[in-house]
C-alpha cells in the first residue's frame, strides 16, 4: 500500500472517528449528524426569498467576508496620498488576485481619467512620432498574459528582524493578475526604432509622472500596454485606463496612467528618477538597477492572521511562490525551522513570472511548529535564509528582501512572526 493511500485512509478514519463521538465534535473533525441542527433543521435563510438579480448590478463579496480587504499601515508614510496598502494574501487561495484586493502604491494619489481623455505618445529616436488614443490601442492585436507585480520594498521591514505580525503586512505588496492589452514591441515597431535607440523612458499622466528608464531589450521582450485586468477594465488605483506591465521586474517600473514613451540612446536620469530604488550594501556602495525580483515564497496559512482554529488533525499548509527570473519549479516546507524539509505539492505547474500556489497536506499533533517555505525557480536559484542574504547585502537596504520567512505556530494554533538564527 502506498504512502499516499495510507495518508488518505488516515484522514478518512480521523473524520469517521470524529463523527462517532456523538453530538459533540472532536477537535479538527466532523460533528455527528444526529446532533447538528444546522444540517437536520431548515434554517431561516431557507424559509424565504433571497436577493434579486437587479439589487446587485456589480457583484460584491458577501458580508461574512468583510474582513478580506486591503489594509494600510498608518505610520509607514506621512500621508496616504503617497503610500501603500496591502493585499490580504492570508485570506486568499489560488493565484489570481481580485482587483478589489490587489495592493496599491501611489506617489501622488490615484487619478480619474476617461478613455476619451487618454493619449499615449511615442517619440524620441523613432522613425515617426505617434500619438495613440484608447480606441487606437484597442485596434491592435491583443495578448493575454498572467504576471505578478511586487513592490521592491515588499518584506523590507524584515531586514533587521521580525517586525510586522501578519503576512498581509510582511509580504502583501504583491498581486497576480491576467492582463489584456498590446505588446510594447507592437507599438514601438509601429513607430520604428532608430539604430541608436537603446532605452525607453516611460512616464505617467499623474502629478508624480514616476518616470523610469527601461532597456530596449526588455521593452521588446515581454512588456505590455495593458487596458484590462482579470477580464475587466483596470481599476482607477491600478492605472485606468492604461498601464505598463514589466513582467518580473520591481513594481515601480510598472508605470500607471501611461502617458509617453521616449526612445533614447542612454538611460534618462530625470528629476523623478534621482530617487530611483537602490540597494545600499554594508560598505555603503549602492547596487543600482536591480530590477528583477528574485525567487521568493511565503506560507500564507497558518500564519499570524490565519491561525489554526480546528485543533489537532488534518491540516493544509499553503502559500505562494514566485520568481521574476522564470517559473517556480519546486517549493519545500519546513515545520521545524529549516532542520528538515518536505516537498510541497504545486497546485499547477509554475508559470513564467507568475504566482504559484503550493500545498502541504499534513496531520498536526498540536505541538509547536516553526513554519518556513523555500522556493526554487527554473534558473536553479534557491531562496536564501535571512542570514544568507544579510551576509551578502548587510542591513542598510529595505529593497529586494526575498528571505525565507518564519512563523512560530503555538500549541493553541496561533502564530507569530519570529526571527531564528
Amino acid at each position: 500500500m502506498s504512502d499516499k493511500h495510507l495518508k488518505n485512509v488516515s484522514r478518512r478514519d480521523f473524520l469517521s472517528s470524529a463523527a462517532a463521538v456523538g453530538a459533540g465534535t472532536l477537535a479538527g473533525g466532523a460533528a455527528h449528524a444526529a446532533g447538528d441542527p444546522l444540517i437536520l433543521e431548515k434554517q431561516e435563510f431557507a424559509q424565504g426569498l433571497g436577493v434579486g438579480v437587479d439589487e446587485t448590478p456589480y457583484g460584491l463579496p458577501i458580508s461574512y467576508e468583510k474582513d478580506v480587504v486591503r489594509r494600510n499601515v498608518e505610520w509607514l508614510t506621512a500621508d496616504t496620498i503617497s503610500s501603500i496598502n496591502f493585499t490580504p494574501i492570508h485570506a486568499l487561495d489560488g493565484t489570481i488576485t481580485p482587483q478589489g484586493c490587489a495592493f496599491e502604491r501611489h506617489h501622488s494619489g490615484a487619478i480619474e481619467m476617461s478613455k476619451d481623455e487618454y493619449r499615449l505618445m511615442i517619440h524620441g529616436l523613432v522613425d515617426e512620432p505617434l500619438i495613440f488614443t484608447y480606441a487606437d490601442l484597442e485596434r491592435f492585436p491583443r495578448v493575454q498574459k498572467t504576471f505578478f507585480l511586487e513592490c521592491a520594498a515588499n518584506t523590507g521591514m524584515e531586514w533587521a528582524g521580525a517586525q510586522l505580525n501578519g503576512v498581509q503586512f510582511t509580504h502583501g505588496m504583491i498581486h497576480n493578475m491576467e492582463y489584456t492589452g498590446v505588446t510594447l514591441r507592437t507599438l514601438l515597431e509601429e513607430a520604428g526604432i532608430k539604430p541608436e535607440g537603446k532605452w525607453v523612458y516611460v512616464e505617467g499622466h499623474d502629478a508624480s509622472s514616476n518616470g523610469r528608464s527601461i532597456p530596449l531589450e526588455k521593452a521588446l521582450d515581454d512588456c505590455m500596454i495593458a487596458f484590462k485586468a482579470n477580464g475587466e477594465a483596470l481599476r482607477m488605483e491600478h492605472g485606468y485606463p492604461v498601464r505598463l506591465v514589466v513582467p518580473g521586474w520591481e513594481g515601480n517600473m510598472w508605470v500607471k496612467w501611461l502617458r509617453r514613451i521616449e526612445v533614447t540612446e542612454i538611460a534618462v536620469e530625470s528629476r523623478e528618477e534621482t530617487s530611483k530604488y537602490t540597494d545600499v550594501l554594508e560598505n555603503g556602495i549602492a547596487r543600482k538597477w536591480t530590477w528583477e525580483m528574485d525567487a521568493k515564497s511565503v506560507v500564507t496559512s497558518p500564519s499570524p492572521q490565519s491561525p489554526i482554529t480546528h485543533g489537532k488533525g488534518p491540516l493544509v499548509i499553503t502559500g505562494l511562490a514566485w520568481s521574476g527570473r522564470g517559473a517556480i519549479e519546486r517549493v519545500d516546507v519546513s515545520k521545524d525551522g529549516g532542520m528538515t524539509w518536505e516537498t510541497a505539492r504545486l497546485a499547477a505547474p509554475g508559470q513564467d513570472k507568475a504566482l504559484t500556489r503550493f500545498y502541504l497536506d499534513t496531520d498536526w499533533d498540536g505541538s509547536e511548529m516553526l513554519l518556513q517555505s523555500r522556493a526554487m525557480d527554473s534558473e536553479g536559484y534557491v531562496q536564501p535564509t535571512k542570514n544568507e542574504l544579510r551576509e551578502v547585502r548587510g542591513l542598510n537596504s529595505i529593497y529586494h528582501n526575498n528571505c525565507i520567512q518564519t512563523w512560530h505556530v503555538k500549541e493553541n494554533g496561533e502564530a507569530e512572526n519570529v526571527e531564528i538564527s
